[in-house]
């Protein structure tokens, strides 16, 4: 299983900055990822708290394609209890279709509180809603029967989709999970991809084995199938030079994330120590922060205790200059992607081959210079 890697770009951006700057500063960075030749890019939907201000993944990923080449994009995610679910397949297709095929979709049941409050919802819902939300859509996209269907909050009458997806029969399809089992279950009774946030620091997170698990126990009850290859497994990565640059770089940044968003915003749990943020979060792989052999050791770690993954996601939290953020995709582009798709072993091989033989290859080019030139005519 060739492993491939893309970027999820929640994104957030301390206050301050000026937010128009900041959504073309994100257009820019996914058309780096196609420039640099990564697989996928996703962006996420938030409606408040001031650090992420991309209501509508699918305007943001329209204007991404317009920009890009061979990037596949995905909704990362459509928080589906905020939208009725025809609506939201609808706008899924025709982006299929503006882009001929680069779409995917990610769906989740919204992590934030306060936006489930605008739109009045309890908590406590969200995650019924989405349920019966991918029920639905499921349904719609892959079926072609109509569908009436009628519950607390939507209603359907005789509902279709009268344009198909561009990709067939469907495009991927991913339900979002952050430290539980619940939406693992959900992808695996539909036979879905699962999109796994595997370390969000200072938190601690189930085993991303004992994850996978629950959805292959759900696909066997509910007589469906889970791939490991469209597994998607994100995590925060910051890389430089060398490992101390790296979480020079970060440190600022991810320190006033922590305080000023991760706590004093949202009040999570997460604990990092004062002081030591990038260190802590490295240490305990739910960050990647330090040089190219740091990132390769990390994600054999993911992949040996995961049991296998797809694609892994780099988390862009914008804790470092947009230059320094370039420059680690780079050096991820450049160094860590080619060691996992053993792109550069045969350049290797033939370099060794010309170095062992060298000696026969320079004595038979001086025979050739030592013979006499050609007679002309």
């Amino acid at each position: 299983m060739t492993l491939r890697f893309g970027g999820f770009l929640p994104p957030f951006h301390g206050l301050g900055e000026d937010p128009t700057a900041s959504i073309w500063r994100d257009l820019d960075l996914v058309s780096w990822l196609d420039e640099l030749g990564f697989d996928e890019a996703w962006v996420g939907e938030h409606h408040s708290g001031g650090w992420s201000p991309i209501s509508s993944p699918e305007l943001f990923l329209a204007a991404a394609a317009e920009r890009t080449r061979r990037i596949m994009l995905g909704t990362g995610v459509v928080s589906l209890p905020y939208h009725h679910p025809l609506t939201v397949a609808h706008r899924l297709v025709q982006l299929d279709h503006q882009t001929r095929g680069r779409v995917m979709f990610g769906m989740g049941a919204g992590v934030s509180p306060a936006d489930a409050h605008m739109f009045g919802i309890a908590p406590a819902d969200q995650r019924r809603m989405m349920a019966e939300s991918v029920d639905v859509l499921v349904q719609l996209l892959h079926g072609t029967d109509r569908i009436t269907h009628k519950s607390d909050w939507f209603e359907l009458q005789d509902a279709a989709l009268h344009l198909r997806p561009y990709q067939q029969p469907c495009f991927d399809m991913a339900v979002a999970s952050a430290g539980s089992d619940r939406a693992m279950r959900l992808a695996g009774r539909y036979g879905l991809s699962s999109l796994t946030f595997a370390g969000r620091p200072g938190l601690v997170e189930p085993p991303l084995a004992q994850l996978w698990s629950a959805a292959e126990e759900a696909a066997a009850e509910y007589g469906t199938t889970v791939d490991r290859s469209k597994w998607r497994v994100a995590i925060c990565v910051h890389l430089a030079d060398t490992r101390q640059e790296a979480f020079a770089q970060v440190r600022e940044g991810m320190c006033r994330w922590f305080n000023e968003y991760v706590r004093d915003t949202v009040g999570s749990p997460a604990s990092l120590p004062a002081g030591r943020e990038p260190e802590a979060a490295a240490e305990s792989r739910t960050a990647i922060i330090g040089t190219v052999d740091d990132a390769i050791e990390t994600i054999e770690y993911l992949l040996q205790q995961s049991g296998g993954f797809g694609t892994l996601l780099v988390t862009v939290q914008d804790w470092a200059t947009r230059q320094q953020t370039k420059h680690s995709f780079e050096l991820l582009g450049r160094y860590v992607v080619p060691h996992f798709r053993r792109s550069t072993e045969s350049l290797r091989r033939s370099q060794r081959w010309v170095s062992e033989h060298r000696d026969d290859f320079t004595a038979q080019a001086r025979e050739a210079a030592r013979q006499p030139e050609p007679a002309r005519n």
